[in-house]
């Protein structure tokens, strides 16, 4: 068998190794002394970088999420013609991440640590430009929040249920279907644009959409009390942003 070159980073070696045991023998085959033999170190080294099991497991989520990022930005444009086929690419790809490797999928979803979460904010701020896009150019039919939740559960909900399902009975157009019913929750046939709809409504949706989450001209209470304006009048029900 060659031997694998491995970085010579101490602490990317345990965390590379504590992938690879985890998504060849799933959580229990991350204990601290495989980990320790499999990146050629001593037991030792894991609690001198990570603290105990579970700071290494922080770590394989941030890994995760970093790689799940850098695949994600790859593949998407940031700037897409079409936004609603860009969302329906981006659904895709976070559940083709979840299918292919679900040991390091479910870690990242049940992590907590300071450094997950940050990784898992950039990603739902990226989820959030995209929808923040559909709502500015006439695409959304909820509201933003709403929007972003509908587009999270469907993809989760999908991946969960997939490996949930015997091998033998698994459908890929489940999948399809699911983020079909997501498409048509969360966005309209056309994009409704000032010319076709009448009154402050399209104007209110797509100056709210187009808010910076910091001005440096308005207070934090005016950001918030401009935003429950605009979804007044907007007029879908939507929730102001705390």
């Amino acid at each position: 068998m060659p031997i694998r070159e491995t970085p010579a980073d101490p602490r990317r070696r345990i965390i590379e190794a504590a992938v690879e045991l985890l998504e060849s023998g799933g959580p229990g085959a991350v204990s601290t002394r495989a980990v320790a033999a499999a990146a050629g170190m001593q037991p030792p080294a894991i609690y001198r970088h990570f603290g105990d099991k579970d700071g290494l497991l922080e770590a394989v989520a941030e890994h995760g999420y970093a790689q799940f990022l850098e695949g994600k930005r790859a593949r998407l444009d940031p700037a897409p013609e079409d936004p609603v086929e860009e969302l329906r690419r981006a659904w895709d790809v976070v559940v083709e991440f979840g299918i292919s490797r679900p040991e390091l999928f479910a870690v990242m979803n049940r992590a907590t640590g300071s450094a997950s979460d940050a990784a898992h904010r950039a990603g739902l701020e990226i989820l959030r430009g995209r929808v923040r896009r559909l709502a500015a150019s006439g695409w959304l039919r909820v509201d933003e929040e709403l929007a972003a939740q509908i587009i999270r559960a469907t993809g989760q909900g999908g991946v969960t249920t997939w490996h949930a399902t015997p091998v033998e009975h698994r459908d890929p157009a489940l999948l399809t279907v699911l983020r079909e019913s997501m498409i048509a929750a969360v966005t309209r046939a056309e994009p409704v644009v000032p010319a076709t709809e009448s009154g402050p409504a399209p104007a209110a949706r797509a100056l709210r959409a187009a808010l910076p989450d910091a001005t440096g001209v308005l207070s934090e209470a005016e950001q918030r009390l401009l935003h429950e304006w605009l979804t007044r009048l907007a007029g879908d029900g939507g929730r102001p942003r705390h």
